[in-house]
């Protein structure tokens, strides 16, 4: 009887991290207002991360210009990937793409790299 209770116990919390979608299978997007409110600002619903969680991203029209802060571009200025630029060293980055903050960059304020950041 306990048995049966803990496997039961065991497949509810596996349903419960099960992402949610619109039936039409994983490459679509939840129906919701945000969905509404993304498509109105431009952006595009996409699966991101690690959890492969719903967000809206939303592409920036100065992307890959050379910058060397982020009050220069629309998002931030960055250096894409696992730079390996030591924090306070002079550098130039560029605008980044879109909204999506996953991944691994280095951030550029005031012509100076930040530390490197990785975000799942």
């Amino acid at each position: 009887m306990i048995r049966i209770a803990l496997i039961a116990g065991a497949a509810l919390l596996a349903a419960a991290c099960t992402p949610q979608t619109t039936g039409a299978g994983s490459d679509a997007p939840m129906q919701s207002a945000d969905a509404s409110a993304c498509a109105t600002r431009g952006g595009t619903m996409k699966q991101v991360g690690r959890m492969q969680s719903w967000q809206c991203v939303i592409s920036y029209a100065d992307a890959g210009k050379s910058c060397t802060d982020g009050d220069q571009c629309q998002g931030d200025c960055r250096v894409e990937g696992n730079s390996g630029i030591a924090p306070g060293a002079a550098t130039t980055g560029v605008c980044q793409a879109d909204s999506d903050r996953f991944g691994c960059n280095t951030p550029v304020e005031d012509g100076k790299a930040g530390p490197t950041l990785c975000i799942d």
